[in-house]
This record gives C-alpha cells, structure tokens and sequence, in this order.
C-alpha cells in the first residue's frame, strides 16, 4: 500500500497561526522525491509509524511515498521502490530488511537511508548516530551529504559495520538483549547459542596468505573502523579468549568497543578473508545472525552503496 504524505497533516494544529513554515532541506544533495519503505512489525516500528512519517515528510519541500511493506509482498515492494528511481530511499524496517535495501540499491541505485527500525541497528547508529528514528529521517533530509559506505559480501549476505565469525558470535544476540534489557529475548538467545554450540577452532587465510588458527575473527568496515581507510578494506581482528567467559566477554566489546584495546586481538587489513571450519560457522553480520557454510570467503566491496547520511565530523555519528 502507498500513501502519499498529505502537506496538510501538520497543519492541522497551527490552523489559527497561518501555513507553518517549511522546513529546508539539505543543502547538499538535491531532494526532490523521496520514498520511505516502513515494516509497522518490525522491531521498533509500530502501527503508527506510517502515519508519523506522513507527520515529518509534510514539513519539507519534497514530494514523498509512504510503502507499507507486507510480508507476502515485500520483495515486490522493494522493487518497485528501486525501480521508481527516487533521490533518496528511506527504510524504516529491521537490520536485515535495511541490509537487503542497500545491497540492492548497490554504488549506482538511489540513495539509501536505513532508519533505526530494527533491534541493534547498527548500520543506522553508525550512519546517524542514534536509534531514533524520527530525529535520524530529519538528521538525514537536513544535513545528508551522500556518501559511498564500503562494506563486506559472504555467500548472498552483506554487511556495513561489522562481522563476528566463530564461537563468539552465537553469544552476541544474546548480550544485545541484555544490554538494551530484554531479559526474556536474552534467555531465548543464550538457550539458543547453548544448543548449536560451537566447538574447534577456525582457520583463517586473509588475501591468500598462510592459514591460521584462531577462535573466531572479527571484520570491522571502514564505516566505524579507526585504524581504516575506505579503500584498504575490512580490519581483521583475530581472537584468541582463553574460556568461555572471556568469549562472551569478547562477543560484547566486538560489536560495541574498541577491540585493539582488548590483549586477545591482534588485526591486520585485508580485502579477501577465507574462513574454513570442520562445521557450519555461525556469524553475525551487523547483528544479524546466520550460519555460513564450512568453506566461506568474505569479499571487501569498496563501493557498496550510497547512504544519505551527514559527514562523521558533524554528527561523531558511529558506533561507541
């Protein structure tokens, strides 16, 4: 379903102060047509969500779509947005819809805003520098400067900020949850990560080189990297946790600190990441978890897509 944000909705409230003034746009990239794809079931979406949007879109001077996304259409609904062609796609859904948005769109599409809409939203946070997703829309329709976001490519998967491969990352769904304090969704996590235990080491090879052993790897974007360029490709982060505790402790500051500072990380860059193991490797891909085949190759895109974002040095957007 389409709905055509209405200029009138936030005029309803300022009908004795005259029209209210609009609100500028940008000054860096030309807005004329904007399509904004919303899941109402997704993670922190809700039914409103369409109706809210409407609310903000009416105080810009540009033409905008609202898409409600079904699930037994959405892959539809998602081509047709890319094939309408408009200045800048808008997605307010979960992490994976975010992810898919974007590979699709790849370097030569529309510009891509993932909204936080999701559960860890990591892309969002690193691009926008919150998880709300109203103040992030108005962030991005009034200082976005379009940006090339590089990125990592496993199997038909992609990612923007960052991958756990290896034991650690059955663990890493599960210390979100109880960081954001969704204890029983935690519990649901950690029984899960208990039943598809991961035993045995990976061997890694990056860019050819000779294989090591090594408990799980991290690759780490140039998006929220600060040891990377947007062209040297992924930071590897090899990681060696003595026990179990020291892995879920490591599966936390992987995805929201300064692994360099932790004494079982040692990181090189590398552009081509081969990741060999006796059995499926769980991963976690920006917070999405997955489970890889036994011989996998990760890819370095440096040109994966274009974000309507604002530069870093504006907004200290990344992750902490």
């Amino acid at each position: 379903m389409i709905e055509t944000a209405n200029p009138d909705v936030a005029a309803t409230e300022t009908i004795d102060a005259g029209e209210p003034a609009l609100r500028d746009l940008t000054a860096h990239v030309a807005i004329r047509r904007v399509v904004i794809l919303v899941n109402p079931l997704s993670g922190s979406v809700g039914p409103r969500a369409a109706a809210d949007v409407a609310a903000i879109m009416a105080d810009y001077p540009c033409e905008s779509e609202i898409v409600e996304l079904l699930g037994e259409t959405m892959d539809a609904q998602i081509t047709l947005a890319l094939g309408a062609s408009p200045d800048v796609l808008f997605v307010l859904a979960g992490d994976g819809t975010a992810r898919a948005v974007a590979s699709r769109a790849g370097p030569r599409g529309p510009l891509v805003a993932p909204l936080p809409g999701g559960t860890m939203n990591m892309l969002p946070k690193a691009l926008y520098g919150t998880t709300d997703w109203k103040a992030a829309l108005r962030t991005a329709l009034e200082a976005g400067s379009a940006r090339s976001v590089a990125g990592g490519r496993v199997e038909d998967h992609a990612f923007y900020c960052a991958g756990i491969f290896g034991s650690p990352a059955l663990w890493a769904p599960a210390r979100e949850a109880m960081r954001t304090g969704k204890l029983a969704l935690a519990w649901t996590y950690g029984r899960r990560a208990l039943r598809r235990a991961f035993s045995g080491k990976i061997r890694v090879e990056l860019d050819g080189g000779k294989a090591r052993r090594s408990e799980a790897l991290a690759l780490i974007s140039p998006l929220i990297s600060r040891a990377m360029d947007k062209s040297d490709g992924l930071e590897a982060a090899a990681m060696n946790p003595g026990d179990a505790a020291e892995v879920f402790r490591l599966a936390a500051t992987a995805l929201f600190s300064d692994w360099r500072q932790d004494p079982s990380v040692v990181t090189q860059p590398a552009r081509s990441i081969r990741i060999r193991a006796r059995s499926r490797i769980p991963a976690v891909l920006d917070g999405e978890p997955v489970l890889l085949p036994h011989d996998t190759t990760v890819t370095f895109v440096a040109r994966a897509f274009r974000a309507l974002a604002p530069d870093p040095v504006d907004t200290g957007a990344g992750l902490p």
